[in-house]
């Protein structure tokens, strides 16, 4: 059973940054994608961002894509979220995921097998 479990989330005010990060247990991820998805009250869960069980390749939502990187560390099994430029619609609950299937970067819930308990980010205005 793997177990993952995220850390710094908090309250920001607009245009500031925050890392998030995800460590996981009960099992090795070095050959599973890891990713980074949120839910806002009231909304479905979205994609954010995941990268490859190498750290070759990352996919970003289009949206998000120049404000938050994705990286891991394949050596402490965790996977990190920094987060730039935060906006008052960034406000939402983070989650970390670990990839269904080997070697395989996925965008969908459905591509995530495990998941973390979520992080509280709040961005005020």
């Amino acid at each position: 059973q793997v177990q993952l479990v995220e850390s710094g989330g908090g309250l920001v005010q607009a245009g500031g940054s925050l890392r998030l990060s995800c460590a996981a247990s009960g099992r090795t991820l070095r050959t599973y994608a890891l990713g980074w998805f949120r839910q806002a009250p009231g909304k479905e869960r979205e994609f954010v961002a995941a990268i490859s069980w190498d750290a070759v390749s990352a996919l970003y939502a289009d949206s998000l894509k120049g404000r938050f990187t994705i990286s891991r560390d394949n050596a402490k099994n965790a996977v990190y979220l920094q987060m730039n430029s935060l906006k008052p619609e960034d406000t939402a609950v983070y989650y970390c995921a670990s990839g269904r299937n080997p070697l395989y970067t996925g965008q969908g819930t459905q591509d995530y097998n495990y998941w973390g308990q979520g992080t509280q980010v709040t961005v005020s205005s």
